[in-house]
């Protein structure tokens, strides 16, 4: 049987889409607490292992932060760290940790 696929331009999408506040940060984490299941979905298949390590870190920081810690006007660090090569995958991932949320 066939897992279902997140890809990672569903994923950038849906970023996309709360950055540009056409959604909630509540329908941004219901999103990923519905999609983001790595035992029931493949997520990124056929991205390189870096992008998918990234999809899966993003995927699950916005599924189990708290929404007052999101901070929207840092979504583009997310969309960067899904995006960035293999020689840029630790400093847009040290961004995003650090500063796609507040303290």
């Amino acid at each position: 049987m066939t897992k279902p696929n997140i890809t990672k331009q569903q994923l950038l999408n849906v970023i996309k889409t709360w950055g540009e506040q056409k959604i909630t940060s509540d329908q941004l984490q219901s999103w990923m607490v519905t999609n983001y299941d790595p035992d029931d979905n493949d997520i990124g298949l056929g991205e390189p292992e870096w992008t998918q390590e990234a999809m899966n870190i993003v995927m699950n920081e916005y599924e189990i932060a708290k929404q007052e810690k999101f901070r929207l006007e840092k979504y583009h660090l997310a969309i960067d760290f899904i995006t960035a090569n293999e020689s840029k995958f630790n400093q847009t991932k040290h961004l995003f940790l650090h500063e796609g949320f507040s303290d």
